[in-house]
């Protein structure tokens, strides 16, 4: 496995985590309702589907760990290319910021898996 593409999909899998959190954890506290420029009553009412949200955030995190773990290039592809896909969509249709949060890094560490 290439260095790069290891230390690329654990960030990937690190920002992952760190949605979950937000999202399950944190949404209807200061630092959620900042993050995602929320009022604390849009965060309330909003708090179950960002929980849904921040635990398939979770199954990626499996899949990249899984990937990375068992050294699975094709693995990695497909938790990878979810991403960049979840990533495009969430800039489409919520914030172009999303794309360079999440998407950005997942197609970088989709390059180093296939290009070095």
């Amino acid at each position: 496995m290439p260095w790069l593409a290891v230390v690329l999909t654990a960030l990937v899998a690190v920002l992952h985590t760190w949605f979950l959190v937000l999202e399950m954890f944190l949404w209807t506290k200061p630092l959620g309702m900042k993050t995602f420029r929320m009022n604390p009553d849009k965060a309330e009412q909003t708090k179950v589907l960002a929980a849904n949200q921040g635990l398939y955030n979770g199954f990626l995190v499996a899949g990249l760990v899984w990937a990375l773990v068992c050294a699975r290039q094709d693995v990695a592809t497909f938790f990878l290319a979810c991403v960049v896909v979840a990533g495009a969509f969430g800039a489409a249709t919520v914030s172009r910021r999303i794309f360079y949060v999440q998407a950005v890094p997942a197609i970088a560490a989709l390059a180093s898996w296939w290009l070095l």
